[in-house]
């Protein structure tokens, strides 16, 4: 039976690549699972105290910890654009002075939009002195689609997104890489609902039946190519 070379070997082609791409996305898959089973992991285990000696985010994400020292009220930071319950809000981000010495950034709760005047902030109240506060460790205070660096300006208090790192060089405080996504009740009435966090396996396991189906079709084109070109070759008169 004949076959030609460049179709042939451009079918070999894409069932290779496709049947790759397809254990990669499985490969990504197996390690957020294990991604999620450690965060379960963590977060079930005894909290651990932060000082002020740097920590770095890989040793501390996810993980339960606990932090003495006071909030920094003229510091904050509202992130717009954080529904909950379909209600339009914001998270209270704060600094927090470390009693031992040194800052992290505490993400305090949600608290709703007031609906006359999207610029002025529903009340709550900011413990004064110190006080001891209970979270888990994220690399971030939740992260909003934004168009620019809108929410990047100095002195702005309002802001679509915060970058940790940023925030110290803006302000000049010494804060740890992360920020503390609070657990505990002090009384502010905010809220505390947190939404679990989501590593997205679901998606890897789709993209891997959709990049396996493609190679599954690739071969069925080319076998029915091969046997198209076989009766052809067979036929009277060829």
């Amino acid at each position: 039976m004949k076959f030609r070379l460049v179709p042939a070997l451009l079918i070999l082609l894409v069932i290779v690549v496709t049947v790759r791409l397809g254990f990669w996305q499985r490969d990504r898959a197996h390690q957020k699972e294990a991604l999620e089973a450690h965060i379960t992991q963590f977060e079930n285990a005894p909290a651990q105290s932060v000082g002020n000696t740097p920590v770095e985010l890989k040793d501390i994400e996810f993980h339960r910890v606990t932090v003495r020292g006071s909030f920094v009220a003229d510091k904050v930071v509202y992130l717009d654009n954080r529904p909950y319950n379909d209600q339009p809000g914001f998270y209270v981000v704060m600094p927090f002075k470390l009693a031992g010495g040194g800052y992290v950034l505490i993400n305090r709760g949600w608290l709703p939009r007031n609906v006359s005047n999207r610029e002025t902030i529903e009340p709550y109240t900011t413990p004064s002195g110190e006080i001891a506060i209970e979270g888990i460790a994220r690399a971030d205070a939740s992260r909003a689609f934004e168009l620019g660096q809108g929410g990047s300006a100095a002195h702005q208090t309002i802001r679509q997104n915060l970058d940790t790192a940023a925030y110290a060089a803006e302000t000049g405080l010494p804060l740890q890489p992360f920020v503390i996504q609070q657990t505990s009740d002090d009384g502010d009435r905010l809220v505390r609902d947190w939404p679990a966090p989501t590593t997205g396996v679901e998606r890897n396991y789709g993209y891997m039946f959709q990049w396996w189906g493609m190679a599954l079709a690739a071969l069925g084109f080319g076998l029915y190519a091969a046997r198209r070109a076989a009766k052809k070759q067979h036929a009277p008169g060829v």
